[in-house]
């Protein structure tokens, strides 16, 4: 238990002191002088900045979501993005682990070796893993931290965590990006980002249609009768 604790320790600590660290307020006072770093040492700057992303991800710290506009602001979309969504699937991969060489293999091995619903409920995850990977990434209610335990207490291979991660969170992690990408202008007119901007209709239908089209195997095993919870 003592990786998956270490990790539980610091998102208290960094809950208590570092919730005001990265904020909005932070990024726009300090946009001249990160744009200036970026220009001056870029390839330093995009190792920094996906190093400190990947432990805000990794150890459950605040301010995440700030993390990707910044990724944005600084890089753009297209090197953001990619910076993003890697360190983010480097941070979630460490969760994993650490849940893994925890209580993660115990549980996977208890829930293989049960009996009944629980049994089959594994079993079925089991039979649709890429499906069911895919939907907790894609579905935007699916906390981030707990899309990375559920994988590991069922047992699911690094491999296929790794890719599904990372497939799986670049719907979002481009919206968000594309937004830090024109903070630019935001902060030249003095206002504030949309946040909000990935439940408007016509974001989130295509997320939403991903998120079908990743359940469709689960549904036509259903149908057929082939898959029972």
């Amino acid at each position: 238990m003592l990786p998956f604790a270490a990790i539980l320790v610091v998102a208290g600590i960094g809950a208590a002191t570092l919730g005001d660290a990265l904020s909005f307020e932070v990024l726009r006072n300090n946009r001249e002088a990160l744009l200036a770093y970026r220009d001056a040492h870029y390839a330093l700057a995009a190792v920094v900045f996906m190093m400190v992303y990947v432990a805000i991800v990794a150890f459950s710290l605040p301010g995440a979501l700030m993390a990707s506009l910044t990724g944005g602001f600084l890089f753009g979309t297209i090197a953001g993005s990619l910076f993003n969504i890697s360190a983010a699937t480097i941070g979630a991969t460490l969760i994993f682990l650490a849940a893994r060489w925890g209580f993660g293999e115990r549980m996977a091995v208890k829930m293989d070796t049960s009996q009944g619903r629980v049994k089959r409920i594994k079993d079925g995850i089991d039979e649709n893993q890429w499906s069911m990977l895919f939907l907790i990434r894609l579905v935007p209610l699916v906390p981030f931290f707990v899309a990375n335990l559920i994988p590991a207490i069922v047992g699911v291979p690094l491999r296929r965590f790794v890719i599904s991660t990372f497939v799986g969170i670049i719907p979002g992690g481009v919206v968000y990006t594309s937004v830090g990408a024109g903070l630019g202008e935001v902060f030249a007119k003095g206002q504030a980002p949309n946040l909000g901007v990935i439940f408007e209709p016509h974001i989130l239908l295509p997320i939403l249609g991903l998120c079908a089209l990743a359940a469709l195997p689960i549904v036509l095993k259903f149908l057929r009768g082939g898959d029972e919870l």
